[in-house]
């Protein structure tokens, strides 16, 4: 790396570098390389003023400056190192200063001779001109960029400097303004996003686990990802094998082995398997471009009267250069055929709806609900089936043991200690019922089973001392294992069936082992929540679960739903959905677990609870809050209120614009003075499209 040193104390030393040779990132790398230096306290680099401050300790100058000489391409162009750095932050300029700038610059531009201001504004013209030439030659010669071309273009070389100069900095003041009003809207939004929690399960340095928020991982930090479970941190398996789907990353439609040594990334998914991640970047770094990455993403999942505003805003383009040219025939007045050109729907309509977009996004980050796109918003009004999974989506997200019954004379401990011994691997909120209710009457589990193996919707196998231990549904143990019914287990499951609580059958070896009966309360809000979405206008709502019929009917009674579907299984239930569909139904799924993922992706909005499973909250467009249902109706009501507020800026907008054309067309104000009140209204009308819409 090639610098010279500034000036130099002792303990510090200030470097300068060519900050046209350096990217943001790659002075990240730099700063992230020399500080885990020994000797070296710290390095602050400031990519602006192209210069480095190096604080020493314990080590000479030329040993701390020994660490930049040898950071040559080697290291700063190697994609791996600057894949595990965050890019420096730049300072940006404040608003005001930006503003004043360019005011300060326009004013003394009028202090010059006429020949060089006239020189001057040519030049400041010249992209304008470039673009709109640009957009023609494209065909797209009804657009903004060519009306603020023709506009300026007619006014300098007809000779009408000042005109043409007024309107350019007009134009350039609206720019940055609008621009300001669109960074601060994804600002927000942002700022929003980063006040959701997310829990992942650390590797202690004595073995330990704990579960830890994600936003306080760090760097080195060990975290265990398990079937199901998206990859927090960019990272490096330091053991343990997997199969990854890193198709969010990479593309790639088939998931990769990944084992020691191997790296991974954040957001993939582990499909199967279970691996340690020690990781490289820090979580917050992670969830930030996480946030980002939604955000773009939402931008290209566009609400229907967003892409309605454009389409408008596009279509009257040429109603602009019509009404020029038919001014100018009948008035020969070139003034007023220019100040129809300088008053235009597009930038305002362009600009409002998407900014309307983001604000109502915003407002349902603040209710705890992300949403990833506007195109989800808006279709959120418009469900007409909502279809609900059951556990830990109409019903607690924390079931409870009720009754363990042992079969062929087995002890209930017994029975309940390897049941817990196997659930505890997965984060299922009946499998967490199991490992509590052991946990409550102090029953210790040694791991002493073969690998535990999740079949998707059915259960859990693995084995001990080469005995088959089998964990899940009645068909999962009867149809698919092939587990003998006896006697003594059916007039126990009867007794069970009658108190409409979900049963878990245990098998070992060849033999039902024993039942474990777990209840399910009704989340309370589920009930409010049903009643308000039928007020709203919803016409059905229905409950399928895979559960049996005694408990589907117990909770769909005390939910209000009188449609519900018991014991289905994944892909039946991705049929029901696509059976509404075909109907012509706009469809909403909401559900929670690893099973609900695939009808998650196929209705037309997917809905996930805030504890989901990471596959289910990767697959669904919206994530809901963890308090429950209740935030499905308000959601609702921002989306419908989206809609209003799209509809009412454009009619705005075209009341505004047009009344403005008029005007001139009535020699009432001046072009400057239209396009300086068309910017104005287009900032008043985008900062008012920022407003809660909730």
């Amino acid at each position: 790396m090639d610098f010279k040193i500034a000036h130099s104390l002792p303990g510090r030393v200030r470097i300068r570098y060519d900050r046209h040779l350096l990217t943001p990132r790659q002075a990240g790398l730099i700063k992230s390389m020399t500080e885990s230096q020994e000797g070296i306290s710290s390095v602050e680099i400031n990519p602006v003023s192209g210069s480095i401050l190096i604080r020493y300790q314990g080590i000479n100058q030329e040993q701390a400056l020994s660490f930049f000489r040898v950071l040559d391409k080697k290291y700063l162009e190697n994609q791996e190192l600057l894949n595990n750095v965050s890019a420096l932050d730049i300072p940006q300029p404040t608003l005001f200063s930006i503003l004043s700038e360019m005011v300060i610059r326009h004013y003394l531009k009028k202090l010059l001779p006429f020949p060089i201001r006239k020189a001057l504004q040519l030049i400041n013209i010249a992209p304008r001109l470039y673009q709109g030439a640009k957009s023609v030659f494209k065909g797209k010669v009804f657009c903004a960029d060519v009306l603020d071309a023709t506009a300026l273009g007619f006014s300098f070389f007809s000779g009408d400097v000042n005109t043409a100069g007024s309107v350019s900095f007009l134009l350039s003041i609206g720019e940055v303004l609008e621009e300001y009003i669109k960074r601060k809207s994804y600002d927000n939004l942002a700022h929003s996003l980063l006040n959701t929690e997310e829990v992942v399960n650390v590797l202690t340095d004595d073995g330990q686990e704990i579960q830890i928020q994600t936003k306080n991982l760090k760097q080195g930090d060990k975290v265990i990802c398990r079937i199901g479970c998206v990859i927090p941190a960019d990272g490096t398996v330091v053991s343990g094998l997997a199969m990854v789907n890193q198709a969010s990353m990479t593309g790639e439609g088939l998931a990769v082995e990944k084992k020691e040594g191997s790296g991974v990334f954040a957001s993939t998914i582990v499909e199967d398997g279970e691996i340690i991640v020690s990781v490289k970047s820090a979580g917050k770094e992670t969830r930030i471009n996480q946030i980002v990455s939604l955000i773009d993403n939402s931008q290209s999942l566009k609400a229907a009267s967003q892409i309605n505003a454009e389409r408008i805003a596009n279509h009257l383009v040429k109603y602009n250069f019509m009404l020029a040219a038919g001014t100018y025939l009948a008035t020969g007045n070139f003034s007023k055929a220019m100040s129809t050109l300088l008053v235009d729907y597009s930038c305002a309509m362009k600009l409002s709806a998407p900014i309307c977009v983001l604000s109502a996004m915003r407002d349902s980050a603040e209710n705890g609900i992300i949403v990833k796109g506007g195109k989800f918003l808006e279709l959120i009004s418009q469900v007409d089936t909502f279809v609900f999974d059951k556990t830990g989506t109409l019903t607690e997200a924390a079931p409870k043991v009720s009754k363990v019954v042992a079969l062929g004379g087995r002890n209930e401990d017994d029975v309940l200690r390897m049941a817990a011994c196997l659930e505890e691997h997965f984060p299922h909120s009946l499998a967490r019922a199991v490992v509590i209710e052991a946990q409550k009457r102090g029953l210790i589990h040694e791991e002493e089973h073969t690998k535990v193996e999740y079949v998707l919707a059915h259960g859990v196998a693995s084995s001990i001392n080469g005995k088959k231990l089998r964990i899940g549904s009645a068909h999962f143990i009867f149809d698919d294992e092939k587990i003998p019914l006896t006697e003594e287990a059916k007039v126990e499951i009867e007794k069970l069936g009658e108190t409409g609580d979900s049963v878990l059958y245990f098998s070992e070896g060849d033999e039902l082992a024993g039942l474990i009966a777990i209840k399910d309360f009704i989340r309370q809000d589920s009930v409010e929540a049903i009643k308000l979405l039928k007020a709203a206008g919803v016409k059905n709502i229905v409950m399928i679960t895979g559960d049996g019929e005694k408990t589907a009917q117990s909770v769909a009674q005390q939910a209000g739903i009188t449609e519900y579907y018991s014991q289905t299984l994944p892909d039946e239930k991705v049929a029901y959905v696509k059976k509404m569909k075909s109907e012509g139904r706009i469809v909403a799924m909401v559900g929670d677990g690893i099973n609900d993922a695939p009808a998650l992706s196929a209705a037309d909005i997917g809905i996930a609870m805030g504890k989901a499973s990471s596959i289910a909250g990767q697959t669904a467009d919206i994530m809901l809050p963890d308090d429950g249902l209740s935030s499905l109706p308000k959601l609702m009501k921002i989306g419908k209120n989206l809609k209003k507020r799209i509809k009412g800026n454009n009619d705005a907008i075209i009341g505004i614009n047009s009344l403005l054309i008029l005007s001139g067309l009535a020699n009432m104000i001046s072009p400057a003075f239209a396009a300086l009140l068309h910017n104005a209204s287009t900032v008043i009308i985008s900062m008012s499209a920022m407003r809660k819409i909730d």
